[in-house]
């Protein structure tokens, strides 16, 4: 029996679990593979209220030993407190990549024209760039410590002592893993492309660094399967990479002409949303965090404090995260029930309050009742 870890979530992160997860399990009764073995640990809210502390040592060493783990929406506080359990999570598991693939279900009214030629899987960086979380508060001494060596010894002028500062560190082996594992999936999958998304013309040793490290892995380590010329070549992978703020034009105008997408953190962390919404929003959109041996699986949205225990929320992202664990074991046919069964739940018109006003004569039903109706499809 194979042993997931799992982890409610702060929030609607309850609801959603709860919903999900028998999905999930019916899937794998219909296919007739060997159960899952679920098992929780503690995180979040629920962790503090039991163990006093929002990631207690205990599950983190569990997840260290771990190859499996799906999770909820964890809360993330602004301005104060811990910087961010997810964030923890990633650094001390060294999730070093999430990936979120982005792809239309018909049935749904989205924003754009055309959402089934949206079609892209992003590969972020997931440890690097803002998530470090180097920075300091403006007046804080070690800002104006900084500030004054930035000053003193490296000639650097007009910045204000009062500045609030920053660091975003990007190293050639975060950007070349990174870029690495998006190639390999690219050809494991039949892709056509694989484009590197970067602010390379503005910020040229970090972003354009991370652009060139990602051609330097197609050439060095891919060569005779991939291409970097402008027109595609017959049989192998086109590289190229596209400036992060005309990216975003790109996928509103041409999204057919993008396939997988590598960016460093703070790029993917915004187009991945932004493409989210062209195809029905976070609802809809699964993810993975993984690690060269672990796949931690969850939900992309917020924990939505505001509807929290109301039995308004939508499981879809975590219910899709199901499909993708499934298939990350190996059973391609199991995921794929998940996925049609979302589909015909869709096409029942009776789904979650923020699908209904993007269907036709669509009816809103409650976080359980679409769990139950996904599950009857399966």
């Amino acid at each position: 029996m194979r042993k997931v870890f799992y982890i409610e979530g702060d929030g609607i992160g309850p609801e959603i679990w709860a919903a999900a997860r028998p999905v999930i399990d019916a899937a794998i009764a219909k296919e007739g593979i060997e159960p899952i073995l679920w098992e929780e640990l503690l995180a979040g809210n629920k962790a503090v209220a039991e163990t006093g502390t929002p990631l207690p040592e205990e599950t983190l060493k569990s997840l260290q030993g771990a190859d499996l783990a799906m999770k909820g929406p964890l809360g993330t506080p602004v301005g104060s407190g811990i910087r961010s359990l997810n964030v923890a999570l990633r650094q001390g598991l060294d999730l070093y990549a999430c990936i979120r693939p982005v792809n239309h279900v018909p049935g749904l009214e989205t924003p754009v024209k055309h959402p089934e030629l949206v079609d892209m899987v992003i590969f972020r960086e997931n440890t690097e760039d803002v998530y470090a979380g180097i920075e300091f508060a403006a007046l804080d001494p070690r800002a104006r410590k900084l500030v004054d060596f930035l000053r003193d010894e490296l000639g650097i002028t007009g910045i204000s002592p009062d500045s609030a500062i920053g660091i975003k560190p990007m190293t050639e082996q975060g950007s070349k893993r990174l870029v690495r594992m998006a190639i390999k999936y690219a050809l494991d999958n039949g892709r056509k492309s694989v484009t590197l998304v970067h602010k390379g013309n503005i910020m040229k040793f970090t972003e354009g660094a991370f652009r060139q490290w990602g051609y330097d892995v197609a050439r060095d380590e891919f060569g005779d399967l991939t291409c970097m010329a402008k027109a595609p070549v017959a049989g192998r992978l086109m590289i190229k990479d596209r400036i992060a703020d005309a990216m975003f034009q790109e996928a509103l105008l041409h999204p057919a002409e993008y396939d997988v997408l590598a960016t460093p953190n703070l790029n993917g962390d915004y187009i991945s949303d932004a493409l989210a919404a062209q195809v029905g929003g976070l609802g809809m959109a699964p993810g993975v965090n993984m690690s060269d041996r672990m796949a931690f699986f969850e939900a992309t949205h917020g924990t939505a404090p505001d509807i929290a225990g109301k039995d308004k929320a939508n499981p879809t992202s975590l219910i899709l995260c199901g499909a993708m664990l499934l298939e990350h074991i190996g059973s391609k046919n199991a995921g794929s029930r998940i996925r049609h069964a979302v589909r015909r739940a869709i096409d029942a018109k009776r789904v979650p309050g923020d699908l209904a006003p993007q269907i036709k004569d669509g009816k809103m039903v409650g976080c359980r009742e679409f769990g139950e109706i996904v599950g009857s499809f399966i």
